[in-house]
C-alpha cells in the first residue's frame, strides 16, 4: 500500500512527491523497504523497469533534480535515453530507448517534466500551506488549486482562519 499523502499527479511530480513531511515528521518512500516496488507499481511502470540499485540511484538523482529544478541535473538524467522512430504495424511509432533498463522510469519522468513545462509551467505548483512539501499540477479549469489535497492542507488553513477570526471577535 502506498504511504504516500497525495496519488495521481504527473509522472515527475509524484517521483519528487516520494519525499512529504506530516505531522509524524520527514519521510521517504524510496529509502522505505519495498518502497521502489511500491512507487513503480503506482506509476504503471513494475512490469518494465527493473527493481535495481541503478534504478533506485537513477529516480533519486532525478528526484533532487526536479525537485531543485536543477536544468544541468535534468538533463544528465535526459543524456541517459531519447525516442526513436520506427515502422510499425499500425504505421510510424516512437520508442523509448534508454542506456539500460535501470534509467528508464527516471528518464520517463524527466521527459515528461519537460512536456509539462511546454504545456503551462504556471501550472506546477507547490502545496500553499508553508508546513508542505508537495507538488501538483493544476487541472482546475481557473487555475486557481493552492493546495495539495483540500481535504488535508486546504481544510487546516480554512481552519486556522476560521480560528483567528473567532479568536479575533472574541477580543
Amino acid at each position: 500500500m502506498d504511504p504516500r499523502p497525495l496519488l495521481g499527479e504527473p509522472l515527475p511530480l509524484d517521483l519528487v512527491n516520494t519525499r512529504w513531511t506530516d505531522d509524524r515528521g520527514a519521510h521517504d518512500l524510496l529509502e522505505l523497504p519495498g518502497g521502489l516496488a511500491i512507487w513503480l507499481s503506482s506509476a504503471g511502470l513494475a512490469d518494465t523497469v527493473p527493481e535495481s540499485p541503478e534504478t533506485l540511484d537513477a529516480l533519486r538523482a532525478t528526484r533532487d533534480a526536479l525537485a531543485r529544478g536543477d536544468a544541468d541535473r535534468l538533463n544528465e538524467t535526459l543524456r541517459h535515453g531519447r525516442i526513436g522512430r520506427r515502422l510499425g504495424p499500425d504505421g510510424p511509432e516512437n520508442v523509448v530507448e534508454t542506456d539500460t533498463p535501470g534509467w528508464l522510469a527516471a528518464w520517463l519522468a524527466a521527459e515528461h517534466y519537460l512536456r509539462l513545462l511546454e504545456q503551462d509551467p504556471s501550472r506546477i505548483r507547490d502545496c500553499a500551506n508553508p508546513g508542505c512539501t508537495l507538488r501538483f499540477y493544476d487541472v482546475s479549469k481557473a487555475g486557481a488549486r493552492r493546495w495539495c489535497s483540500m481535504a488535508a492542507c486546504g481544510n487546516r488553513a480554512k481552519a486556522r482562519s476560521h480560528y483567528a477570526r473567532q479568536h479575533r471577535r472574541a477580543q
